[in-house]
């Protein structure tokens, strides 16, 4: 090869090194990144190649402007997925791409910028697992790459990083065990693995992190023990290891990180003691230790641990009166903000000990065994701004001291046995916005100066004693949203001023005794979304200035006096819920009722509404429970109207005075769980249809002119609670498939046309408990013994029917029975002694040959004489034969005995008719011998 072939190889060879190296400069690596991304925002908008890059936003270069140093481009919006392009910046020191909307996974490519001592990628949407690749980034001080959707294990070989400063792994999807390698980051100051799944110990090797001072790991499955080995580590100020499942003790050694200023330990299952010890970490101004298994006392002392600031045990087994030392605030040095013992076992009263930390402004003692009354010197803690009390047993009177505590702003004592009235001192606290006093027993008026407090935003004292008028000033409250009185005995109108309360949302005045016409202002309550007035005595019309509320969603107003038209309630197109049962309202129901769509709840039951259902109740198909009952409603249930309630669960019409055809889209209506058209004029057959509301627990149809059978397919009714189909014109018989619906406890048939034998398969209900009621029928043929298997069953009725035979032995086994009528049948027999207990009117106008047995006295003849079986006849005849049989024989031998004493005595007078006195003297002392011989043998016959 010759010289000029050489020099022409080199030349070409220089030629394609400096069109790769122009094809490589960071300027074209830069604009292929910026291709991979949307850039909604247009940070990227600098990026042209008209401009030197080093001028680019968010580029650092060197100092000579030809290597790209650090890229930042965080929280500019961008999405897409990390350009592979990234990598050939082999200068960069820094990359942050934070906060963005970042996809796809973390490149391997990333082992490629061996300069790197910053990577952040953290807050986006990257998924995949950690690639090992990143170990080879020996330059990293701070890599964070949490707040993603990272999964897989942490790879071992970030141990590997000993330059690491920081490492943020939390809020991810990250699982397996924390690396024992980790302990080879000496440098390491900030650990972040909050919010994963990891699982396992914490590695004792984490000691070898001397320089840590922050150690988060919250929110995953961590177990076993805290190491004690944390305790040598000298730097660390922030310990966080809550919610996950650790458990046994609190390692004493934590005591020696003299540094440690923050302890969270909530939500594990630590028990024993609260170590003494850490008495010693004079630095520590947090302590969470809530919602484990401790135990003892709080020996944590504020007097001791000057910069505490917040001490939280809630949620664990503290228990007795004695928990709280006296000197736990003796200091005046003491700094205590928060004190938090909610949810433990205390008891006694309420704990002096804690009237000296004068700086509290948070105190929680709610749900414990607290009692007694509460200390007047509470004014004291005149920095308290939150007071939590509640679920507990506090009795007396609230001290008018609460008066001094002018910077509370919630004030939490419900679920107590508080007493006596509320005092007016409470109007010295004009910082208040809650006051949540309900389930007590607090009586008196509601003090006028509560209204000074206008900074309140919720007032709740329902279920106490209050009486008297709602305070006239209550408009004063401008910025009140919530007012729950409700359960009270509350009395008078509602004060006009109430109207000026513009940014009220709830009013809850039900349960009360006020009286009254609603206000006219009621209309300025723009912002009112719920408003509850029912069992009041309140009435007239409502004003048509309501109609105003186009916020209104929930509207209760039952039980009340109110007259005239619902119109004015239809003003808010977003109705959820309207309950206007038992008033006096008239007139037809508002066709622009059917406007509100999102209408879920109407009820207008026990008014007077008159005319035809709306055809626009059509539209309102999110209804789940409608109650027109007890109204004057004519008319028919038209398919256009109903058909498309799918969602309906309550379908309440009856007492009414609907006529038509029992519509057979009923069926169509699956989510029924209670359907009554009673007391109508609705008229043809059950519809078979009903048979596919398998949800249904309720099925009243009793009093209208239905014909036909009762359906076989009602057995499909599996969890139907309630069948009435009484005083209607159903024939034929009870269909067999009727066992299929055991969870009956009421079935009422009686007073139609029905036929053929009670079938067995009544006996299987064995949960019907209400009544079983088949009279006023044509039931033939015999009680099914099968009936006996009722035991729960409580009243009977089988009367006016012409059943047969006799009552079953086996009903004496339905002991729970405390009615029953068997009357007007044809039942004969002895009633079972269970029975005895119950009227006579019970099995009267039976058989002609009657029923025998308590009650009935005797057995009744259609003769009305006595009668007996023939065994007991025959019985009778054959005593009286054999007595009179004996009795005659023992006369016949009487009698021949005499006759023939008389006969001896006759001829002995003949022989010795002419002896002598001598011979006379002892015939007639003979004779007497033996006549008294004779009268003694005659007087042992007679006995």
């Amino acid at each position: 090869m010759g010289t000029i072939q050489i020099t022409l190889i080199i030349l070409f060879m220089s030629v394609i090194h400096a069109v790769a190296a122009a094809a490589s400069t960071p300027s074209l690596e830069l604009l292929r990144v910026k291709s991979e991304l949307v850039d909604p925002t247009g940070v990227l908008h600098s990026w042209s190649p008209e401009s030197h890059f080093c001028r680019w936003n968010g580029v650092e270069c060197s100092e000579d402007q030809t290597q790209v140093i650090a890229l930042n481009l965080s929280d500019s919006g961008l999405s897409g997925s990390i350009s592979a392009e990234l990598w050939n910046l082999t200068s960069l020191e820094t990359l942050d791409l934070s906060s963005n909307f970042l996809n796809g996974s973390i490149p391997v490519e990333i082992g490629k910028l061996q300069s790197l001592t910053a990577l952040l990628l953290h807050s986006n949407y990257l998924s995949g697992e950690i690639p090992q690749e990143i170990s080879r980034l020996k330059k990293l001080q701070v890599l964070r790459i949490g707040n993603n959707m990272l999964t897989g294990v942490i790879t071992p070989r970030i141990g590997e990083l000993t330059e690491l400063r920081v490492l943020g792994l939390g809020y991810c999807q990250l699982n397996g065990s924390i690396p024992k390698e980790l302990g080879n980051l000496k440098q390491m100051e900030s650990l972040f693995l909050e919010e994963n799944q990891l699982q396992g110990p914490i590695p004792e090797e984490i000691r070898g992190c001397k320089n840590l001072q922050t150690f988060v790991a919250s929110n995953n499955r961590l177990e076993g023990t805290i190491p004690a080995s944390l305790g040598s580590l000298p730097s660390l100020e922030i310990l966080n290891l809550a919610n996950n499942s650790l458990s046994g003790s609190i390692p004493t050694d934590l005591s020696h990180l003299s540094s440690l200023q923050h302890l969270n330990l909530l939500g594990n299952q630590l028990n024993g003691s609260i170590p003494a010890e850490l008495n010693q970490l004079g630095q520590l101004q947090w302590v969470d230790l809530s919602f484990n298994r401790l135990s003892g006392s709080i020996t944590l002392l504020s007097s001791q641990l000057h910069n505490l600031e917040a001490l939280v045990l809630s949620g664990n087994d503290l228990k007795g009166s004695n928990v709280i030392p006296s000197n736990f605030c003796s200091s005046s040095q003491s700094k205590l903000q928060k004190l938090f013992l909610a949810q433990n076992d205390l008891s006694g009263t309420f704990p002096l000990e804690i009237l000296n930390c004068l700086s509290l402004q948070q105190l929680d003692l709610s749900e414990n065994n607290y009692d007694g009354d509460l200390p007047s010197a509470i004014g004291k803690l005149q920095n308290l701004t939150d007071l939590f009390l509640q679920n507990n047993s506090f009795s007396g009177q609230i001290p008018s001291e609460i008066g001094n505590l002018t910077q509370l702003e919630n004030l939490y004592m419900f679920d107590n046995a508080i007493r006596g009235n509320l005092p007016p001192e409470i109007g010295r606290l004009h910082q208040l916005t809650n006051i949540y006093l309900y389930d007590n027993q607090i009586s008196g008026e509601i003090p006028r100066e509560l209204t000074n407090c206008t900074k309140l935003t919720d007032i709740d004292f329902f279920g106490n004693h209050f009486t008297g008028p709602i305070p006239e000033t209550i408009g004063k409250l401008k910025n009140l949203v919530m007012l729950q009185l409700r359960q009270n005995g509350l009395s008078g109108p509602i004060p006009p001023s109430l109207g000026y309360c513009r940014s009220l949302e709830i009013l809850a005045l039900a349960d009360n005794k006020l009286s009254g016409t609603l206000p006219p202002t009621f209309r300025f309550l723009s912002k009112l979304f719920k408003v509850t007035l029912y069992n009041n005595s309140f009435q007239g019309p409502l004003p048509s200035s309501l109609s105003q509320l186009k916020n209104l969603q929930i509207i209760n107003f039952c039980h009340n006096r109110f007259n005239g038209s619902i119109s004015p309630l239809l003003g808010s197109s977003s109705l959820s819920a309207l309950d206007l049962t038992n008033n006096s309202f008239s007139g037809p129901i508002p066709s622009m009722l059917a406007s509100s769509i999102n209408l879920t709840r109407l009820r207008l039951a026990h008014n007077q509404l008159t005319g035809t259902i709306p055809p626009e109740f059509g539209q309102l198909t999110n209804l789940q429970f409608l109650d027109l009952s007890f109204n004057n409603l004519t008319g028919e249930l038209s398919e256009a109207q109903f058909s498309r309630f799918k969602k309906l669960q309550h379908f309440l019409l009856s007492n009414n005075q609907l006529t038509g055809i029992m519509p057979s889209w009923l069926g169509t209506l699956e989510e029924l769980g209670e359907l009554d058209l009673s007391s109508n004029n609705l008229h043809g057959d059950i519809p078979k249809s009903l048979g596919n509301c398998s949800n249904l627990l309720k099925l009243s149809l009793h009093g209208n002119i239905l014909t036909g059978s009762i359906p076989e397919e009602l057995g499909n009714l599996t969890s139907l609670n309630v069948l009435n189909l009484q005083r209607n014109n159903i024939s034929g018989t009870i269909p067999k498939t009727i066992e299929n619906c055991r969870k009956l406890f009421e079935l009422r048939v009686s007073e139609n046309s029905l036929t053929g034998s009670i079938p067995d398969e009544i006996g299987k209900l064995t949960e019907l408990q209400v009544i079983l009621d088949l009279s006023h029928n044509s039931f033939s043929g015999e009680i099914p013994t099968s009936l006996g298997n009722l035991i729960k069953l409580e009243r009977l009725n089988l009367s006016c029917n012409h059943l047969q035979g006799k009552i079953p032995s086996s009903l004496a086994k339905l002991t729970s029975l405390h009615r029953l009528n068997l009357s007007n049948n044809d039942l004969r027999g002895r009633i079972p002694e269970t029975f005895s207990g119950f009227p006579v009117s019970s099995f009267q106008g039976n058989s002609p040959e009657g029923l025998c047995g308590r009650p009935m006295e005797v057995c009744l003849r259609s003769g009305g004489k006595k009668g007996m079986s023939n065994a007991a006849v025959v019985g009778i005849i054959a005593v009286i034969v054999f007595s009179s049989t004996v009795i005659c024989l023992v006369m016949v031998y009487i009698m021949v005995r005499m006759w023939c004493h008389w006969r001896e005595v006759a001829i002995s007078s003949t022989v010795d008719g002419g002896g002598g006195a001598g011979r006379e003297q002892r015939r007639e002392m003979r004779g007497r011998k033996g006549g008294d011989d004779q009268f003694w043998k005659l007087s042992q016959l007679v006995q």
